[in-house]
């Protein structure tokens, strides 16, 4: 047995940001291993998706193509993904944790009779034996796994748990995934797809995240907040007390019961750092948290803190801004 694969996700003509993330992730666990990972891509006309991700030092990109794969269901992609498990028994299959992949990971790793992991925030894949870390409890704790036997592992990863920007530049040959679909059925009948929540906002795609605590006050002192956001082009988060008093909708909540965010610049204003919500965007680049307690939790992940009142803080740094851009 030998192999580390990413199953990467797609739509639309363009990657999810967690399949760039996993596939840093197979790269690190590859080279801890001395060997390279494969990168394996489902879909129809894939193949400026293909030639994008053969960019990267991979040991190859392989592709299934079928009009079985031209939307996904649980069904085509266990169907294209279990005959190469089984036959080729890759030590580590990566997967960003998603509501897709929530869907079909399991099945696969019940037709292939293998272990999985889910939502892993770490890998400790080097000499000897591999572990696992996850949150558990709604990420109060992280639990550290170990597979009780030998085999196959499918392991999601949780967003966030490794940079995308850490991935390594190079190239890599394209080749078929070598699987017979013809006689595989999706399961279901696709019949189109539509975003629910109307004005819901995707917080995971957001390059720069300004949140704010129960420490803003009140929903009338948003001002400075929302200020701050346009001068940075950013969306407005939250932890879930602002949430709970009605301060912002609930889909601006990030943590555990909320969204997770993986920003390169993530403001933390007011914010006191309670586990629920550090589990949501622990994964940030860069973490500026600005607080009046310095013993709060938060400036344990932050990279850049200031303890003072964020209603004299942010109108300055507002007009430090403003001023630079002249």
């Amino acid at each position: 047995m030998a192999g580390i694969w990413t199953v990467l996700q797609h739509r639309d003509g363009k990657l999810h940001r967690g399949s760039w993330e996993a596939i840093a992730a197979a790269q690190s666990l590859a080279q801890e291993r001395g060997t390279k990972a494969d990168a394996i891509l489902l879909g129809q006309d894939v193949g400026a998706l293909a030639a994008e991700v053969a960019a990267c030092d991979l040991g190859s990109v392989r592709v299934a193509e079928s009009p079985l794969l031209a939307a996904y269901t649980p069904g085509g992609y266990v169907a294209a993904l279990a005959p190469a498990l089984t036959a080729e028994r890759p030590d580590f299959v990566l997967f960003p944790h998603t509501y897709q992949s929530c869907e079909y990971v399991p099945r696969l790793a019940q037709a292939c009779d293998v272990a999985l992991v889910p939502e892993a925030i770490a890998i400790d894949g080097g000499a000897g034996e591999t572990t696992f870390k996850r949150p558990i409890l709604e990420g109060k704790m992280h639990a550290r796994v170990r597979l009780r036997r030998a085999g196959t592992a499918l392991v999601t990863l949780q967003s966030g748990a490794y940079s995308a920007d850490a991935r390594v530049a190079g190239s890599a040959p394209v080749r078929p995934l070598g699987v017979d679909l013809a006689a595989a059925a999706a399961g279901r009948d696709v019949l189109g797809t539509e975003q629910i929540g109307g004005d819901t906002v995707d917080l995971s795609k957001a390059d720069v995240i300004v949140a704010v605590g129960r420490g803003l006050g009140g929903a009338d002192k948003l001002g400075a907040v929302e200020e701050l956001a346009r001068l940075l082009g950013a969306e407005i988060g939250a932890s879930r007390p602002v949430i709970d008093s009605g301060w912002l909708p609930r889909d601006r909540q990030i943590g555990s019961s909320g969204q997770t965010v993986a920003p390169k610049l993530y403001f933390a204003l007011g914010i006191s750092g309670a586990i629920q919500h550090l589990v949501g965007m622990k994964g940030a680049s860069v973490i500026v948290a600005v607080n009046k307690d310095a013993g709060a939790p938060i400036f344990k992940v932050a990279h850049f803190g200031v303890v003072g009142d964020l209603h004299e803080v942010l109108p300055a740094l507002n007009q430090a801004i403003r001023e630079l851009r002249g």
